[in-house]
């Protein structure tokens, strides 16, 4: 009887399968699991991070590619500026030109056709360039040709996007043309920096035209 009564209050082993120091609280068993299979979580979660990544990031785009909507138009970009200030205009033309894109520009003086005349060479050159630069000077602001290529450029596209370039050299702020105020400018004050500056905003738009030019014909 002593010996019924002693097995009756012995408590029951725990079983093997739910040692452990975490319990699930459903079953009362372990929830933990091995570093090894931790591991493989945290990896497969950061491949899933980096996907994501990846798919926010614009698809890269090839503006040299004979098919691209950058040879829809002569010219990548127009520089609008004085004959005073040409030996600025020349180096920024250089540096462009020089790049691994090989920007084409148009520059007046060396593209015009010779003997046409000026105001269907302006004209033609804003219509068959994707960007315009706009080298506001002292001089600009008193050449009413500059004005008139400035108020083209405008009219052949009114909300910009990025295609009209306002560069500032030699001027206040309080002088830039009232036209352009809704548009950033790039300051001269750092020529080296200026020129980076512009051939950035030419190629973003050059990308994001054949970003946009692609995918509308995939669809």
């Amino acid at each position: 009887m002593a010996g019924w009564f002693r097995r009756l209050l012995q408590k029951p082993k725990q079983s093997s399968s739910c040692t452990g120091s975490g319990r699930n609280a459903s079953t009362g068993c372990s929830a933990s699991s091995s570093p090894s299979s931790s591991s493989s979580a945290r990896s497969s979660s950061s491949s899933a991070g980096a996907a994501v990544a990846r798919a926010g990031r614009p698809a890269p785009v090839d503006i040299s590619s004979s098919g691209s909507a950058r040879w829809a138009k002569s010219y990548d970009v127009c520089i609008c500026h004085s004959e005073v200030d040409l030996e600025f205009v020349e180096e920024l033309v250089s540096y462009l030109e020089s790049q691994p894109q090989s920007f084409r520009c148009f520059l007046q003086l060396r593209d015009a056709v010779a003997g046409s005349a000026i105001v269907t060479e302006l004209c033609d050159a804003v219509q068959n360039s994707h960007c315009w630069v706009m080298l506001i000077t002292p001089s600009f602001l008193q050449d009413p040709w500059c004005k008139y290529q400035m108020h083209q450029a405008l009219a052949e596209a009114p909300m910009a996007n990025g295609r009209t370039i306002p560069v500032l050299k030699d001027i206040d702020r309080k002088d830039y043309p009232r036209e352009l105020r809704n548009l950033y400018y790039i300051s001269t004050v750092l020529k080296e920096n200026s020129f980076r500056q512009i051939r950035d905003t030419v190629l973003h738009y050059l990308e994001e035209l054949c970003r946009s030019s692609a995918s509308g014909t995939e669809q």
